[in-house]
């Protein structure tokens, strides 16, 4: 569930709105909250940009929303948050080839669905300040032209070691999607073992 959502967010064209703070208890917590919206935005700017541009086949679509992944999400520690539960069972070998897998997974999957958001806009709505340590969730509405149900969605972003804002996790229609995904990931590992669920991520392509 957390990859076709990513997907369907990441689709949304996005218009320019002021994003700020509900708290807003200093003007560094408003400025990073306005600097959190204005990041989302973006992201979903440049994505909207791949879908629209006539000259990118599959392919390309498929590997610039990789580099737009791997750019703009927390990869490795949301990866490492569906398997938590089973981190002490298995051995570094096994580790770096979920890893390894994952972002792939991500775009792979859910390629060919991008095309049907691409006529969605989606528009930051607020941010508000989530803890002490500087991780903000960003409010935003996705609606397409179609006349469909607008999409709410949370997107929690946090800065990386570099100081880089990044998405560390998703709340779609007040589904808390990394815990869904764990959940269906841990289920699929009780019943086949973990070097299946990393074998099927591998073989999961988008035709």
């Amino acid at each position: 569930m957390i990859i076709r959502a990513i997907a369907i967010l990441l689709a949304s064209a996005a218009v320019a709105t002021p994003a700020a703070s509900l708290a807003a208890p200093t003007t560094a917590s408003a400025e990073n909250g306005k600097a959190a919206g204005a990041f989302i935005a973006d992201l979903s700017q440049r994505a909207y940009a791949v879908l629209r541009d006539k000259s990118n086949d599959k392919n390309d679509v498929r590997a610039k929303f990789r580099a737009l992944l791997k750019e703009n999400f927390a990869v490795t520690d949301i990866g490492n948050r569906l398997i938590r539960r089973h981190v002490r069972t298995i051995n570094k070998q096994q580790y770096q080839a979920y890893q390894a897998a994952f972002p792939d997974y991500v775009v792979d999957t859910y390629t060919d669905n991008l095309f049907e958001f691409a006529d969605s806009e989606l528009k930051v709505m607020r941010t508000v300040p989530r803890g002490t340590r500087g991780t903000i969730d960003v409010y935003a509405r996705v609606t397409r032209n179609n006349g469909a149900q607008p999409i709410d969605s949370i997107w929690t972003v946090k800065k990386n070691q570099n100081g880089k804002y990044v998405v560390d996790n998703l709340t779609v229609a007040g589904v808390n999607l990394s815990l869904t995904q764990e959940a269906d990931f841990t289920a699929y590992i009780q019943k086949n073992g973990f070097d299946a669920l990393v074998q099927f991520m591998k073989d999961r392509k988008s035709a």
